[in-house]
């Protein structure tokens, strides 16, 4: 079966489920994407990696990491490679010196080391068909505009000075609240 690339295009809440997160993933040459509704804790160890921060402690993705390359075993590929009732399963491809192991994971999980790993993330034409959406050019262009972590009622830190928006980050970060630190690293960003 051949594999189709995707990319991790973007992250925010799921529209469908208020306590969960989309990730959206798409074709790297298509114009279909894959939306995945994943849990807080997942859409988090995603986000860290996504908006470049560094916690205080490490996630338990990054424990996970830690440990892997600790043992020289490095992920080379993820691949969703079923959707059953709505349920998406993903594998990780794993080598340790030419030795290729295949874990079975929760593809959010699969996800959150794929980005740690800077690791390919591919499925297959059944999964595209069963679940992708296809774009527009309109609907294109308004989410690469979108911000990749939205919080809900957006709060807005317009009013904040950029010393209190550093101030307000660094403590956010301290708390390990990464939805409010990314959505504070958005409007730095927007100052600069």
């Amino acid at each position: 079966m051949e594999k189709i690339e995707l990319e991790l295009i973007a992250l925010s809440h799921s529209v469908t489920q208020t306590q969960n997160y989309a990730v959206v993933l798409g074709e790297v040459e298509g114009k279909r994407r894959l939306p995945i509704v994943i849990g807080g804790f997942e859409a988090q160890a995603i986000a860290v990696v996504m908006e470049r921060m560094n916690p205080n402690r490490p996630l338990t993705h990054d424990l996970f990491k830690n440990t892997l390359s600790a043992f020289s075993i490095d992920i080379r590929e993820v691949i969703i490679n079923d959707l059953v009732e709505g349920i998406f399963f993903s594998k990780i491809i794993c080598d340790r010196d030419g030795d290729i192991m295949e874990i079975d994971s929760r593809t959010s999980d699969a996800l959150a080391m794929a980005v740690r790993f800077n690791c390919p993330i591919y499925t297959y034409e059944f999964i595209m068909e069963g679940a992708g959406v296809i774009m527009d050019e309109n609907e294109e262009g308004e989410t690469a505009r979108t911000s990749k972590i939205s919080a809900g009622a957006p709060v807005s830190y317009e009013k904040y000075s950029t010393e209190e928006l550093n101030k307000l980050l660094s403590k956010v970060i301290a708390e390990e609240d990464y939805e409010k630190a990314a959505l504070i690293r958005d409007e730095l960003n927007r100052r600069k």
